[in-house]
């Protein structure tokens, strides 16, 4: 047997040694990762995956914390992916989620995962999704995904996950703070942290007069940019799903339950409407077009050669070729 067939075999049985090591290889993006998914593929869709986004400072981590402690209280398993900020200088990340969530580290029920985000924009890490599929395989009933919380490009963890849930909290700036870190129509669920601290009512209030402008009426494909297809069944044509405002003292473990059971109404809201499957399928079709992007390129820089990319780059800042045309030159090969 293939190390990489032993690595597998491990992740079903629930080895969490062997679910490290294979995360390890996806994020490295070693050349066996690809063949460890693919047979990882068919034990997959049985996670209910859960993002948790906002602007630095609301207490995400807090949250997911207990979040994670209340769902195994209701004995269901929970992984985590906690994705962290890339140095733009060193490269390297704090993986401060793992200081962070030592009260869960002995739970056989939990799994812990942080990761750079190595530059990528949108919040989440090229290989989140990856990651996500191995602790889905591994048999997680719940995974929650945490961003990196950059606050006007997490658009990316709608794209990923069922149920977003975005983080606000008082004392922040001014009432319409998550309004103008524009991702409060990416939620599913929105969430006042730090409840017990002064202006927690008007953070509030500010959310709620927000959603009454019109947030609800919001279509199903606002969960990203998708790959036209003409004979897709049509998507419903707007998502009616009420969003709940919660107030949360995360590290008193204030309001946790009922952020469970809101995540439990949002689920079961998908299933009754047709949005699960709809959210499914754009899920793949944002994937894929993010693959194709990737791989499409990689093959491009592989088939120009470093003089000929660096010539149209000294051409451009020579005023001499447009990016437009420097495009089309590079993928005419001229």
């Amino acid at each position: 047997m293939s190390r990489i067939e032993t690595l597998v075999n491990g992740v079903l049985d629930g080895d969490r040694r062997a679910l490290a090591r294979l995360i390890t290889r996806i994020e490295n993006r070693a050349p066996d990762a690809p063949a460890a998914l693919a047979a990882l593929f068919p034990h997959t869709g049985r996670a209910y995956i859960v993002g948790i986004t906002g602007a630095p400072g609301t207490g995400k981590s807090t949250v997911v914390n207990a979040l994670a402690r209340t769902l195994r209280a209701q004995e269901r398993t929970v992984g985590i992916v906690a994705v962290d900020p890339t140095s733009p200088f060193s490269g390297g990340a704090v993986l401060g989620d793992r200081i962070r969530m030592t009260d869960l580290a002995g739970d056989r029920g939990v799994f812990i995962r942080s990761m750079a985000n190595r530059g990528s924009l949108g919040g989440l890490a090229a290989a989140t999704g990856d990651v996500v599929r191995a602790l889905d395989a591994a048999g997680f009933d719940v995974v929650l995904i945490e961003t990196v919380g950059a606050g006007q490009s997490e658009v990316d963890i709608a794209r990923t996950a069922y149920t977003t849930i975005v983080v606000d909290a008082p004392g922040l700036g001014d009432d319409v703070q998550a309004i103008k870190a524009g991702i409060l129509e990416i939620a599913d669920i929105l969430v006042v942290n730090k409840a017990d601290r002064p202006g927690a009512e008007n953070t509030v209030r500010a959310l709620r007069a927000t959603l009454e402008l019109g947030h609800r009426l919001r279509s199903a494909g606002h969960h990203g940019p998708l790959l036209d297809q003409d004979d897709a069944p049509p998507e419903p044509a707007l998502d009616l799903w009420n969003v709940p405002i919660l107030k949360t003292v995360a590290t008193e473990r204030s309001g946790l339950d009922e952020l469970a059971g809101a995540i439990e109404r949002h689920r079961a809201y998908l299933s009754e409407s047709g949005l699960y499957e709809e959210r499914a399928r754009q899920r793949v079709q944002a994937e894929l077009a993010t693959r194709l992007r990737e791989e499409l390129l990689a093959r491009l820089l592989d088939e120009r050669s470093p003089a000929a990319v660096a010539g149209v780059i000294e051409r451009i800042l020579a005023r001499q070729l447009d990016p437009g045309s420097a495009v089309r030159e590079l993928l005419n090969g001229t």
